[in-house]
């Protein structure tokens, strides 16, 4: 199972207290101060890794917590500071307040650090109070407590290329054909459940293009229907969206009315992804209805250019890598 959205409780850790203590030797029963300081406590990181593909680790285990530091001890003696907790996310992963929804940050790019919460500082022993005119202090101060807070964790697929289409069109296929992922392919709605990023290569050009194939939608998606918002939050930060059709008319769809649920859908989740360049393809052209939808398509949409292609025979793939390419130069 995938999991793209979970929520956690996390925590930095403690400061240490400070230390009261005296120097107390055969020879000098009334030493002065030489309490430690206590440690800081561990911050609390997230890093973004291209190797965690989910949220899994924080869907199973919901609260995480940095070190406490170590309390000062006698003899002027500091107490460590306590060890970070370093969270690994997968790019792409957004990061809210549980109660507000309000955004903290963003992990975009492999390495990236965020410094989430921070750790309480270390209480000061009594050594650090001497004064010329208090040469015994017996103050010191408790470390302070540290930042704690709850967190909504939202994976959205980064990649150059968002695959949209209905179920069955042909989208997993066409992904295993143009890229090095290997998707679940069948023929059953809903075969694929989790989004699949795949490489495209242009080695005469030395340049790659990523392709996320998008679980199928269906109508109702920006409502929320079926799994509409976790499947479409994976679009938002693709470049350009790739519209697949399905020529055949599976399922005794019409292309042309698919294209206009597909915007429909996009649009009303998010005004801005009507904004977005698009492609439009039509698949399964070996289909024997294929060239009928392929009429009205042009008909009704004059203005927009479909490109014919049969991922399963691999024809026009060439010509679709090309406007690809060219559309995100």
């Amino acid at each position: 199972m995938f999991y793209d959205e979970t929520k956690v409780l996390l925590k930095a850790g403690n400061g240490g207290d400070g230390c009261m203590s005296f120097l107390r030797q055969k020879y000098m029963p009334n030493g002065g101060p030489n309490g430690g300081n206590g440690g800081r406590g561990g911050d609390l990181m997230l890093k973004a890794d291209e190797n965690v593909s989910d949220l899994r680790n924080y869907h199973f285990k919901k609260h995480w917590k940095a070190k406490n530091g170590e309390p000062g001890r006698g003899s002027d003696q500091n107490g460590r500071g306590g060890e970070s907790c370093v969270l690994k996310v997968p790019m792409g992963t957004e990061v809210r307040l549980l109660e507000s929804g309000e955004l903290v940050c963003e992990l975009l790019e492999h390495k990236q650090e965020i410094l989430l919460l921070e750790g309480g500082k270390g209480g000061r022993g009594n050594a650090t109070f001497k004064s010329s005119i208090n040469q015994t202090p017996r103050q010191f101060t408790e470390g302070k407590i540290g930042m704690e807070g709850e967190y909504l964790f939202t994976l959205k697929t980064i990649a150059d290329i968002g695959l949209v289409g209905f179920p069955n069109a042909g989208k997993s296929t066409l992904l295993n054909v143009m890229s090095n992922a290997a998707p679940k392919i069948d023929s059953y709605p809903f075969t694929t459940l989790v989004p699949t990023v795949g490489v495209i290569d242009y080695p005469d050009d030395f340049k790659t293009l990523t392709m996320a194939d998008v679980p199928g939608l269906i109508e109702g998606a920006a409502e929320n229907r079926g799994l509409g918002h976790r499947f479409l939050r994976h679009v938002e930060r693709c470049k350009l969206l790739l519209f697949l059709l399905d020529l055949a008319a599976t399922d005794g769809r019409n292309p042309s009315d698919d294209f206009e649920h597909l915007r429909k859908e996009l649009i009303e989740y998010d005004p801005s992804l009507g904004k977005k360049p698009f492609l439009v393809v039509g698949n399964k052209m070996d289909e024997g209805t294929a060239s009928d939808f392929v009429k009205e398509f042009k008909d009704r949409f004059p203005e927009i250019e479909l490109l014919s292609i049969s991922a399963l025979l691999e024809e026009g793939l060439p010509e679709l890598k090309r406007q690809l390419l060219q559309a995100l130069s």
